[in-house]
């Protein structure tokens, strides 16, 4: 199938990427997407439907259908939508993206250069991937060629079962190189279930801070362990601290899953809602514990930093301050900028020694990372005002 999507830059769609003028005439841009219901629904990549004034739906067998957008997860790059056809769809069964293997056969389906219904085949390369290095992501990477038009086209085994919706690929020139990269199947299925039942995406969260090891990061925090998640700080009132998970802890697993790296964590996690109760199997003072841990919605925690209390800005904060990012001082428990606190509190964090403050996480990751306690931020208080200080 084919979603056409309607932009000023016909261009900008494809894998992220983007080039051409600002012309505004409408243009149609082409990407895939996969069927799962035989009521309409399919998920596609949310950058293939993104800024798009209409969507319509092209099937294999030529009929057009007007569709509409159900929810978005732009973190993961996913996104929902519906058509109302007259008669029940085929659609492709998810199959379970954990139990792949690195060397498994795979092929993606997509609409490459309007080319519908395009097959191409190759292996897992690797899992857990992780391109901005921020431990956000938790890509399958394949050889299967994949190019612009293939965006939101199902990555299957040889099955024919749903472990993946190709999203993206790493070249020099925009075009196929070697390398493609799908969200896998376990994700996306807890994003469209959430998207069906709640409208929005359901975090759960550990609430824990640290780094994976190596023996670079295990000489730093004087462990033998190599391989693993490092606990440098927990965050407060999550579900981490409530079970009783320290500073110092490393994380081998989560239930089943053994963790070498914040991608395997995390990949972990974003299958998981708030509330639920996950297996944590750490190693303290060499001996090994399993720790039940309550997932905490992200939305609920505070983070904390040399005494300021962080959190992420919410639809009112956007709308005053006319903004689409940024982090909010909750609190300053610091005695040094006691004299300063009225102003502080409630402000909004717009960067951190001039990298963009995009969310709690990301800021109090990069904040953890530092030699120096102190910071330059940029600030817009309440009043409007934007400034630089350090603290």
């Amino acid at each position: 199938m084919t979603t056409q999507t309607v932009y000023s830059d016909p261009f900008a769609f494809i894998f992220g990427g983007g080039r051409g003028g600002t012309q505004q005439q409408m243009q149609v841009g082409t990407g895939s997407g996969v069927i799962i219901s035989e009521d309409g629904y399919i998920v596609t990549n949310n950058h293939v439907i993104d800024n798009s004034s209409e969507l319509e739906v092209t099937l294999n067998n030529n009929k057009s259908y007007k569709a509409k957008l159900i929810g978005t997860d732009s973190k993961m790059d996913i996104a929902l939508i519906k058509i109302d056809a007259d008669v029940k769809l085929p659609y492709i069964v998810f199959g379970d993206s954990e139990n792949t293997k690195v060397g498994e056969w795979v092929l993606a389906v997509g609409n490459p250069y309007n080319l519908t219904s395009t097959v191409t085949a190759g292996i897992i390369s690797a899992k857990a991937r992780d391109l901005s290095n921020e431990g956000l992501q938790s890509f399958i990477q394949t050889d299967a060629a994949v190019n612009p038009g293939n965006s939101g086209g199902a990555l299957v085994n040889t099955r024919g079962e749903l472990i993946g919706i190709n999203t993206m690929i790493s070249s020099p020139t925009g075009s196929y190189a070697g390398y493609s990269f799908a969200v896998p199947s376990n994700i996306t299925r807890k994003l469209v279930e959430d998207l069906m039942q709640f409208g929005n995406v359901q975090r759960g969260v550990l609430g824990i801070e640290g780094s994976e090891l190596n023996s670079v990061v295990a000489e730093k925090y004087g462990v033998k362990e190599t391989q693993g998640f490092y606990v440098a700080d927990v965050t407060k009132k999550s579900g981490a601290e409530k079970a009783g998970i320290k500073s110092g802890d490393v994380i081998t697993k989560l239930d089943a899953k053994k963790i070498n790296s914040f991608s395997d964590l995390a990949s972990y996690i974003n299958t998981k809602r708030p509330d639920e109760v996950i297996n944590v199997t750490i190693l303290r003072d060499g001996e090994e514990k399993l720790i039940p841990v309550k997932l905490t919605k992200k939305e609920l925690l505070v983070y904390e930093y040399n005494g300021i209390e962080f959190e992420d800005i919410n639809a009112t904060d956007k709308k005053r301050f006319k903004l689409d990012f940024g982090i909010k001082i909750k609190t300053v428990n610091n005695e040094s900028y006691q004299e300063y606190k009225d102003e502080l509190e409630g402000s909004i964090v717009l960067s951190i020694d001039g990298i963009k403050a995009q969310n709690v996480e990301k800021a109090i990751g990069y904040l953890n990372k530092k030699e120096n306690q102190r910071a330059r931020y940029k600030i817009i208080f309440k009043n409007g005002e934007i400034q630089d200080i350090i603290m």
